[in-house]
């Protein structure tokens, strides 16, 4: 295949990308500037260039927007049951169950798995280190190892398979051009073996150091957390009947609280268990693909959402809704804005893209610029599905040390499937153990500098140490995954 200046220039921009990563910095300049300067060697106009660059961006919110709603609904709904302590009550019977330091690190681990892969670890992290961590630490569980917990758990295993609401595999497969379900699919099989490798390896780091329930070794995490919080016993005393006094609506609030602890949990649950039947029901069902899972759990968020605004604040639901909408998508452009232009830099790597990007014509021949540069290097690449999908891990990896995690994901979506028939293995596959380097390097497990920084916030220890903490378990995970989807995937 012959390639243009413009492949070219495409190939230099990449690995400029990469090298970006490595030492930590954003890749949103270089994406952009890079979309301007292939697109006007392509078309040999600067005037083209600065459309494409527009363009790029446009397709590319286009095909994102999805991820931004279902964001915005979920962290609105999460937003509605703080207001009526729902969020409070779901957890509290949870409380009651950490009899001792090693039940509290498993039940950390599920809590925290089952709130995030619905409402996000972002969001879900506060209430998670407000209301349970104190609990754990008080059982015995040493303040290392319930930030380990919830750093695995909710950034690490829920994140990266993203199952229910499925904008990290959506990531993945747009740029791939593959389906989403087939990544997302494959995604939470690499998740949970990743998350089974590293949560015994987790626990056996810190087992020693568990103490006996109301110890003096817990006592005195417990007493350095709430100084570090600012948070002390009296004062929770003090907001606590401050808050009684104040609320006006304090015994509606309190009725449709205990309500919406149970209803939201039951909602969520009747989704997931709805979700798996359509894969395992009949053929004519044949599950949800694409954004089609995203939609509902969004669907079922908006109604929720309203239910819990109308039923606590009746006619006040009318601007609290906005309210929480807003609120949602400040969030949502906060955590994904920048994915948007990176995005759109490696949707020109695919001919599906390139048309509108470019602004040609319907039988004007698209290019494709990181399918083309692979495909001319096919004789080149080993067709070895080891050589393919240690490499995609390591690719993925490398992109997540800019401290994102979803950054990573259209470069290597889109190098998965550019690889397509060349290595012996499939385009979803490889889409999914980059999603897995990506995000758990990234989104909050091995990287200092990301979201791992709340989590070490919230539970009172070092971030830095952290990070060690979390390594060799979930590089470990990383290597035994990707090893399982190479022989059984």
């Amino acid at each position: 295949m012959e390639l243009s200046a413009a492949h070219w220039l495409y190939a230099i921009v990449t690995f400029l990308v990469i090298f970006t990563m490595l030492f930590r910095r954003g890749v949103v300049l270089p994406t952009i500037v890079g979309t301007l300067l292939v697109a006007w060697v392509y078309k040999g106009s600067f005037v083209g260039g600065l459309q494409a660059v527009f363009n790029a961006n446009l397709v590319a919110a286009q095909e994102l927007f999805s991820i931004f709603l279902i964001i915005t609904l979920m962290v609105a709904l999460l937003n509605s049951l703080k207001d009526i302590g729902a969020d409070e009550k779901m957890i509290a019977p949870i409380q009651k169950v950490m009899v001792n330091g090693h039940i509290a690190f498993f039940v950390l681990i599920g809590v925290t798995y089952v709130i995030s892969l619905f409402f996000w670890p972002t969001p879900a992290v506060p209430l998670i280190c407000t209301l349970l961590v104190p609990a754990a630490i008080r059982a015995g569980l040493p303040a290392m190892g319930a930030a380990v917990t919830v750093a695995i758990a909710g950034q690490g295993m829920a994140l990266s398979s993203d199952y229910i609401m499925q904008i990290a595999p959506m990531l993945s497969a747009s740029a791939a051009g593959i389906s989403t379900a087939a990544v997302a699919d494959k995604a939470i099989v690499l998740s949970l073996i990743t998350g089974g490798v590293a949560v015994p390896l987790a626990y056996l780091s810190v087992r020693k150091s568990i103490a006996k329930p109301d110890s003096e070794e817990s006592t005195s995490s417990l007493k350095a957390l709430r100084e570090l919080t600012n948070v002390t016993p009296q004062a929770e005393a003090e907001m606590s009947a401050s808050a009684e006094e104040e609320d006006v609506y304090g015994h509606r609030r309190e009725i449709w609280g205990k309500l919406f602890a149970v209803l939201v949990p039951l909602s969520l649950l009747a989704v997931m268990i709805f979700m798996f039947s359509t894969k395992l029901g009949s053929a004519k069902s044949g599950g949800f693909e694409g954004g089609d899972g995203a939609a509902f759990i969004g669907g079922v968020a908006a109604v929720l959402l309203v239910l819990a605004s109308v039923a606590f604040r009746r006619i006040q639901a009318l601007d609290k809704i906005s309210e929480h909408i807003t609120d949602g998508f400040v969030f949502a452009f906060r955590a994904m804005g920048p994915v948007i232009p990176i995005a759109g830099f490696f949707f020109l790597g695919s001919s599906d893209f390139t048309g509108s990007i470019l602004s040609l014509g319907d039988d004007a021949t698209k290019p494709a610029f990181l399918f083309d540069l692979v495909q001319s290097a096919q004789s080149a690449i080993p067709e070895n599905t080891f050589f393919a999908a240690f490499g995609i891990l390591i690719v993925g990896i490398i992109t997540g040390l800019d401290g994102s995690g979803f950054s990573g994901l259209p470069l290597v979506g889109a190098l998965s499937g550019a690889m397509e028939g060349t290595t012996g293995i499939d385009p979803s596959t490889l889409a999914a153990i980059g999603q897995m380097g990506s995000i758990w390097t990234g989104g909050g497990t091995l990287i200092a500098w990301s979201s791992l920084v709340a989590v070490a916030g919230f539970c009172g220890v070092s971030v830095l140490e952290l990070a060690r903490k979390n390594f060799i378990p979930v590089i470990t995970g990383l290597f035994v995954a990707t090893l399982f989807a190479v022989l059984f995937m």
